[in-house]
């Protein structure tokens, strides 16, 4: 064979296994996970270690919030949803849920704070502005300044359904956009309350009794602690095959580990 053809042939082949070796094809099984922005960082750590043991396996997390969750479910739009609220009646139908977790919402105030209980009326007349000034509620005279998380984020969205009733947090609220920001400004300021997720809690700031209850990781499994929401995973009807298998790993020892790690209270 002429040397100019066998080097077109050769040329050919490296560029036919480049190609092979970039893109691998499709011969994996697809599963896509959709729905609360607060389960998203878990239900990713979870995939990626799945998808490490499983080879044929790619699975695809993205967020948009608990109500898209349980909606792509309800149209068959997704394999799996997520969210961080507990379904109503009517969400629930020819749904199935599996729970993954319990989250607590931790009220923080500052370390030089000398509050360190709270009911849940006076959080929320704190944070719908009924109450103004520390000394109402057996605290240092000083204006309360409420810090919230800003509008859609799942956090804020649980607080306000356990916490608010038919009221809103005030206006004129700090608004952060991240739990630490939240912390940092609690931390710095005497006289401001915030709140955040129990797995980004530190010592920084000072957790408040709600209720008599403190949060912790045994009230937060028992159901004491009052502020808490579940992490939900929802398949619509039975699952089955790559969904089964993966739903069954993540109550694995191993998925419970990684529910652990994230600072999630596994069921």
């Amino acid at each position: 064979m002429d040397s100019k053809y066998k080097g077109i042939i050769i040329f050919a082949v490296i560029i036919i296994l480049a190609f092979l070796l970039i893109n691998p094809g499709t011969n994996y099984e697809r599963v896509d996970i959709v729905g609360s922005t607060s389960v998203q960082p878990l239900a990713e750590k979870l995939a990626d270690s799945y998808m490490e043991s499983h080879e044929g396996v790619r699975i695809y997390v993205q967020g948009g919030g608990s109500g898209m969750g349980i909606r792509s479910t309800n149209q068959g739009l997704t394999d799996i949803g997520m969210s961080s609220k507990e379904l109503s009646s009517d969400e629930r139908k020819n749904i199935t849920e599996v729970p993954i977790g319990k989250e607590g919402i931790v009220i923080a105030v500052s370390n030089q704070n000398n509050i360190s209980k709270l009911s849940i009326e006076q959080i929320r007349n704190i944070f719908n502005g009924n109450i103004t000034n520390w000394k109402e509620i057996g605290g240092k005279p000083g204006e309360i300044h409420v810090i919230t998380r800003e509008e859609g984020s799942g956090t804020r969205s649980a607080f306000e359904s356990i916490v608010m009733e038919d009221t809103k947090i005030k206006n004129s609220a700090v608004v952060q956009s991240s739990t630490e920001s939240v912390k940092q400004s609690v931390a710095s300021d005497p006289d401001a309350i915030g709140f955040v997720s129990f797995a980004h809690m530190s010592n920084d700031v000072k957790a408040v009794a709600v209720d008599g209850i403190s949060p912790s990781e045994e009230t937060i499994y028992n159901g004491k602690y009052p502020l808490q929401r579940p992490f939900l995973f929802l398949v619509k009807g039975t699952p089955t095959g790559e969904v089964e298998k993966f739903l069954e790993w993540v109550k694995s020892p191993e998925g419970i580990e990684i529910i652990k790690e994230e600072k999630i209270i596994p069921i």
